[in-house]
């Protein structure tokens, strides 16, 4: 089916029961403990992978280094010249000083690649090299802005944007070091999801829908007042959509 697991807690209880073959006699595993099953986010539903592999040639070209060399016009031998592009952009970008002009093809990329996992190796350079805050600011400005395509990319990439929490050994709660820094980019997140909700709600583009969801929060306690209304439509379209994926999404998250 494609399902993806989150929480490995159960997960031989969880396969068995999948399998109908549970004995009657078995008692109910306790919610708490049932690890839960993600859909994969489905492929973009427009290929940008040309427009995609120019701003990798562009970057390429700016930081002086040398493109890849490309072998056959197949699906996989495109793939590979991009894996290997990620490669020669982020081992140049450590070498050389930083550049202004890198910063704009780096975070179009970013949000063009393709797959939600490969994003991060474009990433993670622009934040070491440009920062967090003006990566953040740009994806914004992709979300309210840009086409569809980069509308959804940018959903994507602001995943690999967030800052992490470091928890003390033992314990539940983050470090001081971790828990300020998280606290100074709490603006920002609240942009981020006051957008992304009224995106989700007014855009009905699909991809742009199945990539704003998993970043939703579709909690009332988020939102100032104005928006209750729109988080209780953003769970309506979820729920009722034609699309499998934002249906069975939604209901992981309410």
């Amino acid at each position: 089916m494609g399902w993806r697991v989150v929480s490995r807690q159960s997960l031989d209880k969880v396969t068995f029961m999948a399998t109908g073959d549970e004995p009657t006699s078995t008692p109910s595993p306790d919610p708490a403990e049932v690890p839960r099953l993600y859909a994969p986010l489905p492929d973009r539903t427009e290929d940008t992978s040309t427009t995609y592999e120019r701003c990798l040639r562009k970057l390429i070209d700016l930081l002086g280094a040398e493109r890849p060399l490309v072998t056959t016009d197949t699906r996989r031998s495109r793939r590979r010249w991009q894996h290997e592009a990620r490669r020669v952009i982020a081992q140049a970008m450590r070498r050389r000083p930083v550049r202004e002009e890198w910063f704009e093809p780096l975070v179009r990329a970013a949000i063009l690649e393709p797959d939600p996992s490969f994003n991060r190796q474009l990433v993670e350079p622009a934040l070491a090299a440009f920062g967090r805050r003006r990566v953040q600011l740009a994806l914004l400005e992709h979300l309210r802005t840009g086409t569809n395509p980069e509308r959804a990319g940018a959903a994507r990439a602001w995943y690999w944007t967030q800052v992490p929490l470091t928890y003390l050994a033992g314990s539940r709660s983050p470090t001081p070091e971790s828990k300020a820094e998280y606290n100074a980019f709490a603006d920002l997140r609240r942009e981020w999801h006051e957008t992304a909700l009224r995106m989700f709600v007014a855009n009905e583009d699909l991809d742009v829908r199945r990539c704003i969801l998993p970043g939703l929060d579709l909690g009332t306690q988020q939102y100032p007042e104005d928006l209750h209304e729109t988080v209780a439509e953003a769970i309506r379209i979820a729920r009722t959509h034609p699309d499998e994926y934002l249906r069975h999404r939604v209901e992981h998250q309410i």
